[in-house]
């Protein structure tokens, strides 16, 4: 049997995903602002085979968290626009918010920039975190957990529909007749707990039928909304049982919804250093490690732990946190950081050396064949199908990814040696989905 292949999405965030990348003097901090360093960094990606570049969202900004480091430049369906006219393959996922997005919004922009692209488009869906980002959107705060997935299940099912509303051979342009068969044009008449959409969509149906739908819940319902609805999942795991544990428990998910897991990749983050020797990699984390102010740190895990962490000792042991079953924040990220402190025991200090790059996500430090190893280590026992690539450090950490550990990779025959589809349907190995009938009723949409 011929060895699983890889998949690689890059997890393009600000200067690298290191919190300290930006404070080093040849960093590409002051190069945010321009659409020019993200094209260039989309073309490294391409040149390592890469299934997709994807860029996360947030709908707020804090005044002075933004002291602490860059975080959003620009709206990211309109940024991978851009980039799929300076790109030729590679793939482009963005995030889209189900508790911020009206479903047609959602689908026309979808559906627009599937053909831009020429079928290269994926959306992660998500129900979004803060009380500040719902402030921007007129409420009070976040609705609760319960709710927004309730509306995210909801707004999923809406845009697939919407998606699948104008079908493309319903274009007969007959001159001296009818351009559209507006017969087959299918109304959804949709009115839900969430959401009252008449349709159809006013743009036909994209080259992949409906862009790639990644989900990266790690609640419950989190876990259930992407066993239904994900055709691809973005996860944290730290270690190799943390992947296992998750990988194990989505794919049988996946199956009692009734669908195949084998269809499903599982992409957990990953951050790596790359060397020609060990102590090269190490070197390259110690100097980004070094350049981490501790106050900011201890204010960035206070928002995660929901805890105040201004007095705590930096040398001592972690204080004792809440159980993950009483806490009401962000599941996913708390869970990592329980999961640490469990199996390592560490001090404050270094706690916040573990989470300064990827934030308790895997992290891969050596040389070529160490890292290839490992993530062959990974594919081989059930704690990945892939992974979302976290460079500590924008280009370099990726250039050193893609110009010595994808050779690695290719040599062992664990990934491609060239682009073999031309969607990002066809690098998942995903078939173009049949459309959704509507229902019989409006009611049968509750």
């Amino acid at each position: 049997m011929s060895p699983k292949p890889a998949h690689f999405n890059l997890f393009l965030h600000g200067a690298g995903h290191h919190k300290a990348a930006w404070r080093a003097p040849d960093s590409s901090a002051d190069q945010l602002a321009d659409l020019g360093w993200y094209e260039e960094i989309a073309r490294i990606a391409e040149r390592g085979l890469l299934d997709a570049v994807f860029l996360a969202d947030g709908q707020s900004i804090s005044i002075t968290g933004v002291e602490d480091g860059p975080m959003w430049h620009f709206e990211p369906l309109t940024l991978l626009t851009a980039l799929s006219r300076a790109t030729e393959r590679i793939g482009l996922v963005s995030t889209v918010s189900a508790t911020f997005y009206a479903p047609f919004h959602a689908a026309r922009l979808l559906a627009s920039l599937d053909r831009i692209s020429g079928g290269r488009l994926g959306w992660n869906v998500v129900t979004s975190m803060f009380d500040a980002e719902a402030q921007n959107h007129g409420m009070e705060a976040m609705p609760p957990h319960a709710v927004r997935y309730g509306r995210a299940e909801e707004f999923v099912d809406v845009v697939t529909r919407l998606l699948d509303s104008w079908p493309e051979d319903s274009l007969v342009v007959e001159r001296d007749g009818r351009y559209v068969d507006g017969s087959r044009l299918a109304p959804l008449e949709h009115v839900g707990e969430h959401f009252a959409v008449r349709g159809p969509l006013n743009v036909p149906r994209p080259p992949q039928g409906r862009p790639v739908l990644f989900q990266a819940g790690s609640s419950e319902q989190g876990r259930d909304l992407a066993a239904r609805r994900a055709e691809a999942i973005y996860a944290v795991a730290y270690d190799l049982a943390a992947g296992q544990e998750y990988r194990s428990d989505v794919r049988a998910r996946i199956a009692a919804a009734g669908r195949d897991p084998d269809s499903v990749a599982v992409m957990p983050g990953l951050v790596t250093y790359v060397g020609s020797t060990m102590a090269e990699a190490r070197e390259k984390q110690a100097a980004l490690d070094e350049l981490l102010p501790v106050e900011d740190s201890l204010r960035q895990l206070a928002v995660f732990t929901q805890q105040d962490t201004s007095d705590w000792e930096l040398d001592a042991p972690v204080p004792e946190l809440p159980p993950l079953e009483a806490f009401t924040g962000p599941q996913g990220r708390y869970a990592t950081i329980l999961r640490i402190i469990e199996s390592e025991r560490p001090t404050v200090r270094q706690l916040l050396g573990r989470l300064a790059a990827g934030g308790g996500h895997c992290t891969m430090v050596g040389t070529p064949e160490s890292v290839a190893d490992e993530i062959e280590r990974w594919l081989d026992r059930g704690g990945a199908d892939g992974f979302n690539l976290m460079p500590p450090a924008l280009p370099a950490s990726l250039e050193g990814f893609v110009d010595q550990v994808v050779p690695e990779l290719q040599r062992r025959g664990r990934f491609r040696t060239a682009y073999e589809a031309t969607t990002l349907r066809g690098y998942l190995g995903l078939e173009v989905p049949e459309p959704v009938r509507a229902p019989s009723s409006p009611s049968s949409a509750r």
